[in-house]
């Protein structure tokens, strides 16, 4: 707990360039603890970012190797070292730079998302050196200080590692792992086998070449955040119906295995209410069943508004009209649906709403970051020895469950191991990764080393042949990775952009 805490003390939000020394000091705090630990260790640096004051560098990325044995297996860890923005004033009730012990829980920001489960993968490291034990399977670490704001530079580092003889050769690796979601409840352990993915839009309405005084000026000219309202009204209804025609339909319907697999899950809508904190306002979810809420997190898309840039948030009053606002919104994706597409449909839908308000104002719509839906099938080896790990520590197996958010990297890794990735998730639900009071139950943080533990010696295990279940599970992995291979960008340039027409990305 001491080390945890040590770690959630340096406060570095990715997001914020004023705070990117301090994502460096996480980088390089944990790039010490690695080697203590005898890891081959070195980092790799990722160059600048441009921001419109300048550009600024890049954390560098952590890589660490424990054993290259050819006789053993090799996993790939993969977590995250940086973390989103906390204050106290934002209705925090202790210091989130201050780890904080209270009823059987680790609050600060950080603690569970994902300083928790990296300290807990290095804390199984170190035990078994302290108990003199070698490590059943080979390690090789990648820690990055980018993910909540993006992750910028990681994919292209991972292809450069995934070169003959690199770091990710698909040669050296049999399988990945990431903990960085969460149980769909308190109690019951899950392994994680879908992830939506995110097109993240920004809409910008310019009206002038300055700032306005609304008394002096309101009432003679198109003001901008008028506009941008507007528009923003018309790409979501109360009722989380997405206004945007056409985005449902490359959705897969529910099957009948589908839906009876939510039964297993363990959910309960009144919990979820007060975990979500609605049950202070209004004690109401969009939903009334635990299969349509749970649906609607995981197997729908979604569609949700996050805020305005140039719009006036600070205390008090400030009666000025912004020459240029930027609203934020994006759409959260599940498998077939591609994000060139929908960025196709969402453009031609708020052209035409734009168009209805007659506005001589100047709108520009971009995607700012993109990735894609994933989902396994749960029989995969990975997925086998996570479960036969989870039952050791737990005593009962895990619910197989989807997760609403999105993790860009699990695709690259895939990609360039040539492996299947496992989510295996430490913390419960209610520990508000992202929010106000985050945590980690103390339980859960020993409990999730227990669970790496086992993990090991359960890859180490495992039989060389696979039975027809399993390669069945490992061609349909392969089958899609290769589908969207074939229509996402892949240039050696610019590895983020979609629908690349090069030869290059057109390789099979």
């Amino acid at each position: 707990i001491e080390q945890l805490a040590e770690f959630v003390a340096i406060p570095g939000v990715s997001a914020e360039p004023r705070r990117r020394p301090d994502v460096r000091r996480a980088v390089e705090w944990t790039r010490d603890w690695l080697k203590r630990l005898g890891g081959a260790v070195r980092l790799e640096e990722l160059g600048d970012e441009d921001w419109p004051d300048g550009p600024i560098p890049l954390p560098p990325v952590v890589l660490a190797q424990f054993g290259d044995d050819p006789a053993k297996r090799t996993l790939v860890v993969y977590g995250h070292l940086d973390v989103q923005p906390a204050k106290k004033s934002d209705g925090w009730s202790t210091e989130p730079f201050r780890l904080t012990e209270r009823g059987g829980a680790l609050f600060g920001r950080g603690a569970s998302d994902d300083k928790g489960p990296v300290a807990a993968w290095m804390w199984v490291i170190e035990a078994f050196q302290k108990l003199g034990r070698e490590l059943p399977v080979n390690i090789r670490c990648i820690f990055e200080g980018m993910e909540e704001a993006g992750s910028k530079g990681l994919p292209e580092l991972c292809r450069r590692l995934g070169e003959p003889g690199g770091f990710l050769d698909p040669k050296a690796v049999d399988y990945i792992c990431i903990s960085d979601t969460y149980w769909t409840g308190k109690t019951k352990p899950c392994l994680i086998h879908g992830l939506r993915g995110n097109v993240y839009f920004h809409l910008e309405v310019a009206c002038s070449a300055k700032d306005m005084h609304s008394g002096v000026i309101g009432g003679s000219v198109h003001e901008g955040m008028t506009d941008l309202v507007q528009v923003m009204a018309r790409l979501v209804d109360p009722q989380g119906r997405i206004l945007v025609p056409g985005i449902l339909d490359d959705v897969a319907p529910v099957t009948e295995k589908e839906r009876l697999s939510y039964e297993q899950v363990d959910f309960d809508l009144e919990t979820w209410k007060r975990d979500t904190g609605v049950d202070k306002v209004h004690n109401t979810l969009l939903h009334g069943t635990k299969e349509d809420v749970l649906m609607h997190r995981w197997r729908y898309p979604t569609l949700s508004l996050h805020g305005i840039e140039g719009a006036f948030d600070g205390v008090g009053s400030k009666t000025v009209i912004p020459a240029r606002v930027v609203g934020k919104f994006s759409i959260r994706t599940v498998p077939n649906m591609h994000p060139d597409r929908v960025e196709e449909l969402v453009r031609q839908h708020v052209e035409a709403e734009f168009s209805k308000l007659g506005s001589p104002n100047r709108m520009k719509l971009t995607v700012a970051k993109a990735s894609t839906a994933w989902f396994r099938e749960p029989d995969d080896p990975n997925f086998r020895a996570a479960a036969a790990a989870t039952k050791r520590v737990h005593g009962a197996g895990p619910a197989y469950t989807r997760e609403g958010g999105s993790i860009p990297i699990t695709d690259v890794l895939e990609e360039v191991c040539d492996a299947v990735c496992v989510h295996l998730p430490i913390g419960a639900s209610d520990d508000g990764a992202h929010s106000q009071n985050e945590k980690i139950d103390i339980a859960n943080y020993v409990n999730g080393m227990k669970l790496f533990k086992c993990y090991l010696d359960e890859l180490a295990g495992l039989p060389p042949a696979l039975d027809a279940a399993a390669k069945a599970a490992e061609a349909r992995a392969a089958a899609s990775r290769l589908a969207s291979n074939r229509w996402r960008k892949r240039c050696k340039v610019q590895l983020m952009t979609y629908g690349c027409e090069c030869l290059d990305c057109q390789v099979v």
